[in-house]
């Protein structure tokens, strides 16, 4: 087999336990989700008249802000993965300016969910209201969960490019908090689409 070949073979990004880890989450969400299904079918009037309450253009802006903060922690990965040995001071201090951006677009996501949340509270619904908002909560406030921590993990990943601990031989470290990253952004694509839009 060529060079050439070789290095054009594919493999998983980051380390192997990040995708026995993708594997466990989709598998919780995706449970999550065959459930909000059938129990939309039982009930469709209900679940309808409940998404009216949801903000749909919030809703949409984050998911505008989670794709946008995906490609920013790509481009930091590309720009440490094509550096030079005589140029890492200049790429990494690059690539921690990309992930601070991945970082505050995180926390805009999750300021947004907080007033979301805050304004679905103030009308009176709770996990106790039906099912819908059951699900609607449940299911939002999980994967609020796994944002902030996905946005602590970039937040340490950049604390390390900060003090050029990653190299274009050795950024595995920066793949696995990536491919956590964009599991977080695919979850709330699926989420958005099925509460926010289906009808």
């Amino acid at each position: 087999m060529s060079k050439a070949l070789t290095l054009k073979r594919s493999y998983l990004p980051g380390d192997f336990a990040i995708w026995i880890v993708i594997y466990v989450e989709l598998l919780t969400f995706g449970l999550f989700f065959v459930g909000y299904a059938f129990s939309r079918r039982l009930n469709v009037q209900m679940f309808n008249d409940s998404q009216l309450f949801l903000n749909k253009t919030a809703g949409f802006i984050d998911t505008l802000i989670l794709i946008t903060s995906s490609y920013f922690i790509v481009k930091a990965i590309q720009r440490i993965k094509n550096s030079k040995e005589n140029d890492i001071h200049i790429s990494s201090d690059v690539a921690s300016k990309w992930l601070l951006a991945t970082m505050v677009f995180g926390g805009i996501f999750l300021i947004n969910k907080l007033l979301e949340f805050s304004a679905i509270f103030s009308q009176g619904f709770s996990l106790s209201t039906n099912t819908f908002f059951m699900f609607y909560l449940l299911l939002t406030m999980f994967h609020f969960m796994h944002v902030l921590l996905g946005t602590i993990i970039i937040f340490t990943i950049r604390q390390k490019v900060k003090i050029l601990g990653y190299s274009s031989t050795d950024y595995t470290g920066m793949e696995t908090g990536a491919v956590y990253w964009h599991l977080v952004d695919l979850l709330w694509i699926v989420l958005f689409a099925l509460i926010y839009i289906m009808r």
